[in-house]
């Protein structure tokens, strides 16, 4: 395929370069030109035709793509909230982007054939016309104003969250890093402890602020659970370069900015289980795993694992080209039941009893130790953070 296009590419060019030399032929005044170079009144007729040709064709391509290519289960199928508005400003996007297009590329054509050169006809040349300037400024002008002032309605509904939403409202830091995401949930007091990247240490990566009172009930998760019907504010870091938070199907993304602490928010509306079941994302699923067993069968035969077949989830991705992993950095979505998530939730441990518990691990090996070695140069990164809770 790649040697096809290559291909297609280079005889695209040699007749570009061709075309050029014969428009530099024509512009030499004074000198013998061929003037069989010269277009007739037949060759305007035919490619005046042949506009109309490509005119057609564009339209059923565009009809093609829209029947066999035009079922978008993401279009439709927004799993938050605030999800139909978004999808309703693009579906709207769509059919003015759809409307202008046909109405212009007809009129192009047309007029291409109709104004084709002919014999003895001259072309009406005026330096300006107001009524038309004006007319394809305000007219443009006015739609895109309603558009745009939609789009700022909706981003506002979206962003906005007042002090009712967030006092039941359940706050995540979400922690990126090439080419990792973690995510840091604030514990019974609702409130997420101060973190800083100089206090990474040891088991500690998120650099949690252990002498925080509000950060001794955090827990980590390289998993994300959130429940269904409750609002989830999320707070951002990243620890290196530039990341951009994006979870397609809950219409949520924002980047993840080194130095500075971002924030979305959002209320799920489909937990991860109804999503599955919906009759789009069953479709496909299957044409995925249709695609996955034809594959396998090429991998069996020549000694390689089949693969396994494909089941949803929702995702956290990163929507900036971050580094060579970038196409792997994602997280698992996973959205619970409220009864479910507070199953999950129990399970849980506490950054800052991670911490402890490494701690005393490291020393428990340092006394078991008999080889005598120096006990402060064993995993003395969590030993040195771990003080800091037991002073509380």
């Amino acid at each position: 395929m790649t040697t096809l296009m290559v291909l297609i590419v280079v005889v695209l060019l040699a007749i570009a370069l061709w075309q050029l030399t014969k428009i530099f032929d024509l512009t030499q005044v004074g000198r013998n030109v061929d003037n069989s170079q010269v277009a007739t009144d037949n060759d305007n007729k035919v490619n005046g035709y042949l506009m109309f040709a490509f005119l057609g064709f564009i339209y059923l391509t565009t009809i093609y793509c829209l029947v066999y290519y035009g079922h978008f289960p993401l279009m439709s199928d927004s799993a938050s909230e605030h999800g139909p508005q978004v999808d309703n400003l693009m579906m709207i996007s769509m059919v003015l982007i759809f409307a202008v297009q046909t109405i212009t590329q007809a009129l192009l054509h047309y007029f291409a054939f109709k104004y084709r050169g002919k014999k003895g006809q001259k072309a009406l040349y005026f330096a300006d016309n107001n009524k038309l300037e004006f007319i394809w400024t305000i007219i443009p002008a006015i739609v895109l104003a309603g558009l745009i002032l939609y789009g700022l309605y909706a981003w506002t509904n979206i962003m906005f969250v007042d002090e009712k939403d967030t006092e039941d409202a359940i706050v995540i830091e979400l922690y990126a890093q090439q080419f990792n995401w973690e995510a840091r949930y604030a514990g019974e007091d609702g409130v997420l402890g101060k973190a800083n990247v100089r206090y990474i240490e040891g088991v500690n990566n998120l650099g949690v602020d252990l002498s925080d009172p509000n950060a001794q009930d955090d827990f980590a998760s390289k998993e994300l659970h959130i429940p269904k019907g409750k609002r989830i504010i999320f707070k951002m870091r990243s620890q290196d370069v530039l990341h951009s938070a994006y979870m397609p199907h809950f219409r949520a993304q924002m980047n993840c900015v080194p130095g500075m602490v971002t924030s979305f928010s959002f209320t799920p509306s489909l937990t991860t289980a109804e999503m599955r079941e919906k009759p789009a994302m069953v479709e496909k699923v299957a044409n995925i795993n249709a695609i996955r067993a034809k594959k396998s069968i090429d991998l069996v035969a020549s000694g390689q694992p089949a693969l396994d077949p494909y089941i949803f989830d929702f995702l956290l991705l990163c929507n900036k080209i971050c580094g060579t992993s970038h196409y792997n950095m994602q997280m698992k979505i996973v959205v619970d039941t409220p009864e479910d998530y507070k199953k999950w939730l129990k399970d849980q441990k506490a950054i800052a009893m991670a911490v402890k518990t490494a701690a005393e691990e490291a020393k428990a090996a340092e006394n078991n130790s008999t080889t005598g070695k120096d006990s402060t140069a064993v995993n003395g990164n969590d030993t040195t953070v771990v003080a800091k809770v037991e002073m509380k």
